[in-house]
């Protein structure tokens, strides 16, 4: 047995467990590196005892939210197409998605790195940047967006290399590249005292590492997959098949940057201290939410393969199986963070203001834990399907349709910071009875019995 026939081996026959456990675990893994990366520029930013400086990686984070996004919608769109079509036995298509979502990425990529270094000062006022906090903002976007093409690719392949049955090594990217950033803050923050521009330098460099980390295994003979010019295609059932899974996941990417310049702008009316508070109280909530994002994603593509071989059967199995441990996991994490929320925001806010809102912050957001798991789970097995409408009402509902209403109708009545930030888990609720009910008309819909082969 080859090491393609291995990989697939642990999509189509394996024991639920370990196919699920094989999967989702490097993702986990791979997510709380994410995590600890996006603390990591928080965190020794945090060493300098300035919270303007804080503030102002705060306020940048949902621009490159923006770019993450659109190596969501390569990635997620790609794993889902490519999934399903390695599921159905067609390599070629993969090959072809594969290289579309590489070379389309890699473009826009740098035409955003261009756009951000000339428009950084009307992007950081755009963001909410003060007249305080303004050169510390516009520093770390230009730096940062060195990294935009680095930081698209490696986003959207640290998915699709988990398509082809390689999430050891999706997660061996995403660990080196967070390491590097890791390492370097430090030194770069504090050492050499270079602190907002530091910060920046590191993540760029990590962005840069992953990125090649994973053009190394692309161009291996191992991989099904390419990054080949000549395998590079506009033809419009790769395109509109990459696009219908990830136009509606990176729109809930940019849905989700949206919403937090917004609720940003909206706790700057409370002072600085605020926002900062604000930022670290996600840098918080984000230990839960990635852990359980990694389960969604991780399943998702042996979900794909599942759906596109139309093993009905094992499809529920692998879902209730994931459901199961998502559950399990939301219930422990949220009161883990609850418990200790303030210990984790005091390790990056010392100063007693900025400390007060990121504490209340913080037990406010970690209300949806114990239905993010659903949620996320709900989301992905939504976008295995190829679903393309259920993905789309599910991602303009989260941080759109439903967050807007509910943040209007909290800050009309209740003119409070803290009853501000209530409006996401709110809103998280209410997104997944959304996300179960789509599902459950997606899947009978596009998963019949009398399409299936067991």
């Amino acid at each position: 047995m080859n090491i393609n026939d291995r990989s697939m081996f642990l999509f189509r026959d394996a024991p639920v467990s370990k196919a699920v456990f094989s999967n989702i675990i490097p993702s986990i893994i791979s997510m709380l590196m994410v995590m600890f990366y996006n603390l990591a520029d928080t965190v020794f930013i945090g060493q300098t005892r300035d919270a303007l400086m804080v503030t102002a990686v705060s306020l940048a984070t949902p621009v490159f939210l923006l770019f993450m996004a659109i190596g969501m919608l390569f990635g997620i769109g790609g794993t889902s197409f490519i999934s399903r079509r390695l599921g159905e036995g067609d390599y070629q298509s993969a090959r072809h998605a594969s290289s579309f979502c590489f070379w389309s990425g890699t473009v826009i990529g740098i035409i955003s790195m261009i756009g951000i270094m000339i428009f950084a000062e009307g992007v950081a006022k755009g963001v909410g940047a003060s007249e305080d906090s303004l050169y510390y903002t516009k520093q770390y976007l230009t730096i940062v967006a060195l990294g935009i093409p680095f930081l698209i690719v490696s986003n959207a392949f640290s998915n699709i290399i988990r398509a082809e049955g390689y999430p050891k090594i999706a997660m061996a990217g995403m660990i080196v590249g967070n390491l590097v950033n890791i390492l370097l803050d430090p030194v770069m923050i504090l050492m050499f005292g270079w602190n907002v521009a530091g910060a920046a330098i590191a993540t760029v460099l990590g962005n840069v590492v992953s990125a090649v980390f994973y053009l190394l295994h692309l161009i291996n003979k191992k991989s099904m997959l390419s990054i080949r010019p000549k395998d590079y295609t506009l033809r419009r059932s790769i395109s509109l098949g990459v696009f219908a899974i990830g136009i509606p996941a990176s729109l809930n990417s940019v849905l989700m940057s949206t919403s937090n310049i917004v609720i940003n702008k909206v706790m700057a009316g409370y002072g600085d201290m605020a926002v900062a508070g604000l930022g670290v109280a996600m840098k918080v909530n984000t230990i839960t939410v990635m852990l359980l994002i990694g389960i969604g994603i991780g399943v998702q593509p042996l979900l794909g393969f599942c759906f596109g071989a139309r093993m009905r059967k094992r499809y529920i199995a692998v879902l209730r199986f994931t459901l199961i441990v998502a559950t399990i996991t939301s219930f422990i994490m949220t009161f883990v963070c609850y418990t200790f929320a303030g210990p984790l925001v005091e390790f990056i806010l010392e100063e007693p203001a900025a400390y007060s809102y990121g504490f209340e912050f913080s037990r406010v957001y970690i209300l949806s834990g114990p239905v993010i798991g659903l949620l996320f789970v709900m989301i992905n097995a939504i976008q295995s399907t190829g679903a393309m409408i259920p993905s789309l009402i599910l991602s303009l509902s989260r941080q759109g349709i439903i967050y807007y209403p509910v943040l209007i109708l909290f800050t009309s009545y209740y003119d409070t910071a803290k009853m501000a930030a209530m409006s996401q888990p709110v809103t998280d609720y209410i997104a997944a009875a959304l996300a179960v009910i789509l599902f459950i008309l997606t899947f009978r819909k596009y998963f019949p019995k009398r399409r299936s082969i067991d």
